[in-house]
């Protein structure tokens, strides 16, 4: 019987909340993991307060550990950087990484 590769992907997400408040999390699942969110699952998460949220951005990765190094790098990140991040604006991302310096 023929063994099957699965490869495995991990997603780093940012969900904007209604606050205007980001969340940064981690999945294997993104689809699932956002409706998760919205459903309320779990009445002690970040975003049960802040429903509905949506899925600003979305990074894909081959390896849990480079996903939990993302994950984390992101969540240290300032609303500006995020927000950032999120419209696709690397010369912006770059300017307030070097502002930490």
């Amino acid at each position: 019987m023929p063994r099957w590769n699965v490869v495995k992907r991990y997603y780093v997400y940012v969900l904007m909340c209604t606050d205007g408040t980001f969340y940064v999390g981690i999945t294997n699942n993104v689809e699932r993991r956002l409706g998760e969110h919205n459903l309320g699952i779990d009445p002690h998460c970040y975003t049960f307060t802040r429903r509905p949220v949506v899925c600003m951005h979305v990074s894909e990765f081959g390896q849990v550990c480079e996903a939990l190094q993302c994950e984390k790098q992101l969540k240290g990140w300032s609303h500006a950087k995020k927000s950032a991040l999120c419209r696709g604006d690397w010369a912006l991302v770059r300017a307030l990484a070097k502002r930490k310096a």
